[in-house]
């Protein structure tokens, strides 16, 4: 009885091999490249033809090999990257399995020319149909060329998948950007059956984006760059006035290497927080510095996807890197009334209008610029007359000052505060106005215009962010009950009440729990109206439940907001002038004031030339 199971030939094998390292023309590409960025090349050609069925030959000056070293290249497994297994944890080259060159040779035409600058002459390397390998000793320059012909020649089933040239052609010109982001200090030509495509010099980063995507890429881009004692992030990433309609521009490079994760794309991402219309993804181009053994590599053939050993604490270094590089633009929406007078104006990604870096100028005068600077501290004073703002007991100790309506009587009562007076050229006094309307918007005066600010979303955006640091800090402030309030709930939100119990106490919240589903309210936090405590709680277990079954929330984050949405400002409270320029105050103060937590926008601008126009002034 004759065995079933054989070993493999060593040319199917091969073949086998090459279908997970070769699937399209633009891996051989990939790996050519790497290769050659691996051998030190500083200059480096890419030719196609056919869209890489014909032909995909890479020119490098790098250090080239000896003819001992041109066998052993092309053999399986073997490579010059690593020895021992214990050099798989700290992998800082492309290269390391050493199947590549083999791949590829078992399923084209393959032909490799290198040469050492020791070597007076080089060597040629070219497989025979029979797997024979020709060496020969030729002429060539220092550097190594390795040219790939008829891809999949010898496996008509693959080369019948293949898409049409135009397809794999767009694959391959998107790999080679991605490689020629990551090394910016090399020189690249693509020639593209013949014609010159790509040109690119060796010099910046900056400038290999101009020519990759834009001249005008930069004026598109907000500047990344942040070191930490654990990882370093830098790069670019786009104004909310340059977004995409799909994930297509992305560029994410661990240790200069192009890999995917979804764990940064999401904390990328999380981190425009609302700004961003749905559908639309942010551009990047962001390089993360990290040492090798905190990631792994080694789990895809192709080597596109990692693997980190602290996916949580990545996640949150990315989201709280980005959002900071963004709270240094100013990116206020504006806008315009549409010809027809359509009462639903809409705030459009191209309202968004660019201001320069750390430019908060076209804000109201009186406001505070310094969160951009800092972490935007206030004193507990200023913090208790906020969040304690619509407490009748507070409110009571507060001067009235609130301006008068302008149609009123007597208008020349108007406030018009002097926080923001300054010198104009005629040598007059500018002052910035601050007024309520209808007790649910603030209009104030700003550099280009006039500024909308919605009381309710603004008062929870920071109320969201003073929710999050008090998370943070671990350092709870109960404001504690004359007379404890006492509640009966179902089972299903006592349990969740139990649940949320130590982040709730962070919060400021006093419970204790009782048998038969009976809590009891000692302390609530300060911005909890007076008179309200139990409404309030219960609003915010609704709120989060709500929150659980339409979004998927982190159990923190979704307590936050719902804290955030059921105790803030109501439409209806009125606020003295003072407390509404506090509020602005702390709303800039925030890190992303330009949305509530849900989505919601929180201010506007209308320009000076909208008012002109609808008033016949242009």
């Amino acid at each position: 009885m004759s065995n079933k199971i054989k070993i493999l030939p060593e040319n199917i094998s091969n073949k086998i091999a090459a279908g997970e390292v070769v699937q399209r023309p633009e891996s051989v590409l990939k790996e050519l490249l790497e290769n050659a960025i691996d051998a030190g090349a500083d200059s480096i050609d890419v030719i196609i033809k056919g869209a890489g069925k014909s032909l995909i030959q890479i020119v490098d000056n790098g250090k080239g090999m000896s003819p001992e070293d041109a066998v052993l290249s092309v053999q399986r497994h073997a490579t010059s990257k690593i020895s021992n297994v214990s050099d798989l944890d700290s992998i800082s080259t492309f290269g390391f399995r050493g199947e590549a060159l083999s791949s590829i040779s078992a399923v084209s035409k393959f032909e490799l020319k290198t040469k050492t600058k020791a070597d007076e002459l080089g060597t040629i390397i070219k497989f025979e149909d029979d797997n024979i390998i020709l060496r020969e000793n030729t002429s060539c320059a220092t550097g190594t060329s390795v040219a790939v012909k008829n891809l999949f020649y010898n496996t008509p089933a693959r080369r019948k998948f293949l898409k049409s040239n135009a397809t794999e052609l767009k694959h391959i010109i998107e790999t080679f950007k991605r490689i020629a982001l990551s090394y910016p200090v090399i020189n690249f030509r693509f020639y593209n059956d013949d014609d010159l495509l790509y040109d690119l010099t060796a010099g910046s980063l900056e400038k290999r984006m101009e020519s990759l995507f834009a001249d005008t890429i930069m004026d598109a881009v907000v500047e990344v760059d942040q070191p930490t004692d654990f990882i370093t992030v830098r790069g670019y990433i786009s104004k909310p006035t340059f977004v995409k309609k799909n994930r297509g521009d992305q560029y994410l490079f661990v240790n200069n290497r192009y890999v995917r994760n979804k764990v940064i794309n999401h904390a990328v991402f999380s981190a425009y927080e609302n700004i961003l219309l749905k559908g639309e993804y942010p551009f990047f181009v962001l390089f993360i510095e990290i040492d090798p053994e905190k990631f792994d590599i080694n789990v895809h053939p192709q080597k596109l996807e990692i693997k980190f050993d602290d996916d949580k604490g990545i996640y949150s270094i990315i989201y709280a890197i980005i959002k900071r590089s963004l709270g240094s633009y100013d990116f206020v929406p504006s806008v315009t009334f549409s010809e027809n007078d359509d009462a639903n104006v809409q705030i459009a990604k191209d309202r968004f209008v660019d201001t320069p870096h750390k430019d908060f100028s076209d804000r109201p005068t009186f406001v505070k610029h310094h969160k951009s600077e800092s972490n935007g501290a206030f004193s507990d004073s200023e913090i208790d007359m906020l969040f304690n703002s619509i407490n009748p007991e507070i409110k009571s100790n507060v001067a009235a000052t609130a301006a008068a309506h302008p149609f009123e009587s007597e208008p020349k009562e108007i406030y018009h505060t002097d926080y923001g007076s300054k010198t104009d050229s005629a040598g007059g006094v500018e002052t910035s106005f601050i007024v309520g309307l209808h007790n649910k918007y603030i209009l104030s005066q700003i550099k280009s215009g006039l500024m909308i600010i919605d009381i309710h979303v603004a008062h929870e955006r920071i109320l969201y962010e003073k929710a999050l640091q008090s998370f943070s800090a671990n350092m709870p402030f109960s404001q504690q009950l004359l007379f404890s309030q006492t509640l009966t709930v179902d089972a299903g939100d006592y349990a969740l009440l139990v649940e949320l119990e130590s982040h709730l106490a962070k919060l400021g919240f006093a419970l204790k729990f009782n048998p038969k589903n009976e809590i009891v309210i000692n302390g609530v936090p300060s911005d909890v109206k007076v008179g309200s405590e139990i409404d309030t709680l219960l609003g915010i277990v609704e709120e989060y439940k709500d929150n659980q079954i339409k979004k998927e929330l982190e159990q923190r984050d979704n307590l936050a907001k719902s804290f955030a949405c059921r105790t803030a400002i109501k439409a209806g409270d009125k606020l003295s002038e003072k407390e509404m320029r506090l509020l602005v105050d702390q709303l800039f103060a925030t890190s992303m004031p330009y949305v509530c937590p849900h989505g919601r926008p929180v201010v506007i601008k209308i320009s000076l030339e909208e008012f002109d126009k609808r008033f016949g002034r242009l």
